[in-house]
This record gives C-alpha cells, structure tokens and sequence, in this order.
C-alpha cells in the first residue's frame, strides 16, 4: 500500500481530490465493483473539468457468460484484458456507449461497468449533451453517464490510475452510504447472480424500482 507521504502528493488541491491508486484496487471483479461505489470518476476536458460520484455499478467477472471476455481476447476486447485500473470503452446497439474499469491481473478480461454518477463539477457542460432532460438524469444509466462525461472510443485503453491521464479515478473524503446489491439490467445470460451494486436512496441510481429494495 502507498505511504502517507505519497498519498499527500496525489491530492489534487483544485476539487479535493485523491488520484486512486492501482494498489489500492481490489484483485478480484466483483469487490472492485463494491470497492469503486462511492469513488469519482474525473474528465479533464479543454473546456474544463467534468466530475461524478460513482453510485452504481456491474460485475463482469472471470468466466462469465455476460462478460465480453467470455470467449476469449479478440480485436474489439483487447483493452478489458489489461491489468486493473484501465478504461475499457465499447459501442453498444450503435448508439451507446460505456464505460468499464478493468479489474484482474494483466492477460485476464474482465471489468466493472460504471452505470451512473452523481455529477459534482462541471454540470452545466455535462447539461450541453443532455438538452430537454430534468438534472437528475444526467449520468443515470450507462449511456448517459459517458455522454455527460465526454467520454468516447479514444478513452479505451487509457490508465485510470495514472496521474498524467485525463480521465482518472478519484478518492473523496464523503462518506459513501449503504450499499444494496441486486441482479444486472439487462441480461440474457447470468440473469440470477447478484452482481450490481449501488448507493442506497441516492437519486441517480437507474434500473427498475424494485431492484433498489434489495
């Protein structure tokens, strides 16, 4: 684990923010989905910077069936294969796009999609892809979140962790609150395994109400 010292440099005196650390990154997909409830996520962009919470999230561990990497490394997927802390970005039905964090060791695929954010800085940028919507869905679901956070195709691959990257995730001093898990939205394969997590009574988790009882 990182010392204090080193923990110190990594705060970023503009917004209050901690770079996170590869090392502070559970092993293991479905922790990391738990561990990144609470954590920000961080764009840099060149009309300033764009913020938000992560509150919900989905597992996509080794082996499974509704996982990219199911069926082995292929051109498209190469990215969910790098080593935890990276950006895997991908298109979805043509219209989509989404975000995941890898999760594993190097060579092994697998990854935690990002499914909504509470915005923090930069709203009203995030708003300029959002007309005609009410605030509170702005980074609600997955598609919504990568439009309010500029995030495009160019981002695949990129290190999260990297204190030199853009797009980077962060540590923030709020306390995170309960976290309720629930099956994924969506799926056709694994339907029954409890692998979303979200913050409990925060507005902008997505998905059906009934999912947010459990």
């Amino acid at each position: 684990m990182p010392s204090a010292s080193q923990l110190r440099a990594l705060f970023d005196t503009s917004g209050g923010l901690r770079h996170l650390l590869r090392a502070e990154l559970p092993v293991d997909t479905v922790k990391l989905a738990r561990y990144l409830v609470g954590k920000v996520i961080v764009h840099d962009t060149t009309n300033g910077r764009l913020s938000g919470r992560i509150v919900e999230t989905e597992a996509y561990p080794v082996r499974d069936a509704a996982g990219h990497a199911f069926r082995g490394m292929t051109p498209r997927n190469r990215f969910l294969f790098l080593e935890r802390g990276h950006a895997y970005v991908y298109l979805v039905y043509g219209v989509s796009l989404l975000l995941n964090v890898t999760s594993e060791t190097a060579g092994v695929g697998a990854g935690v999609l990002l499914r909504a954010v509470e915005p923090l800085d930069g709203i009203e940028l995030m708003c300029s892809t959002h007309r005609g919507k009410h605030s509170a869905d702005i980074g609600t679901g997955p598609g919504r979140l990568t439009k309010a956070m500029k995030v495009d195709l160019t981002h695949n691959g990129v290190d999260l962790c990297s204190v030199s990257s853009s797009l980077w995730l962060a540590v923030t001093t709020r306390k995170t609150g309960s976290i309720g898990k629930s099956v994924r939205i969506g799926l056709t394969h694994g339907v029954d395994r409890l692998l979303r997590f979200y913050e409990r009574g925060n507005e902008y988790v997505s998905g059906p109400k009934r999912l947010l009882r459990q």
